[in-house]
């Protein structure tokens, strides 16, 4: 018995695999500012799970359960990166300095909040708003 590869198969193999692309990619966020990654490659990562998405399901489906608009994403994203160097001036330090405090979170305990990962977390809306915007533009139709 020969198996056919239907939609089926690819649509149960993004349920599992986009919650893995995204945990990866939200590892990869928050490792940023210590190690490699940051807001560009975690937001590449987002970005090719919700393609993923968008290939295995229809465009509406995934625009219903998703009703993002990733043109604001990305200005929001613009917004926030801009604001934390800017921040910077009212302390009269460098554009874009940073700094970081240790706080005891619970279940966490001791946890560094730096301000670099709010700078990140901008780069991450503009890469996910920029590239779902480029991609989806592409991908409809209207002849």
């Amino acid at each position: 018995m020969k198996l056919k590869f239907t939609d089926v198969f690819l649509q149960t193999a993004t349920k599992i695999l986009v919650y893995i692309i995204m945990t990866f990619s939200i590892y990869i966020l928050f490792a940023g500012h210590h190690n490699p990654g940051g807001g560009f490659i975690g937001g590449l990562i987002t970005a090719s799970a919700l393609v993923l998405l968008y290939i295995a399901f229809d465009f509406r489906t995934v625009r219903d359960i998703l009703p993002v608009d990733f043109k604001l994403l990305a200005a929001t994203g613009v917004i926030v990166s801009v604001l934390t160097g800017t921040a910077s001036f009212l302390f009269d330090v460098p554009f874009l300095s940073q700094t970081f405090r240790y706080v005891d979170l619970p279940l966490l305990g001791k946890t560094e909040l730096a301000s670099a990962f709010i700078f990140d977390l901008g780069v991450y809306m503009v890469v996910v708003g920029t590239t779902m915007t480029i991609i989806t533009s592409i991908s409809e139709d209207d002849k």
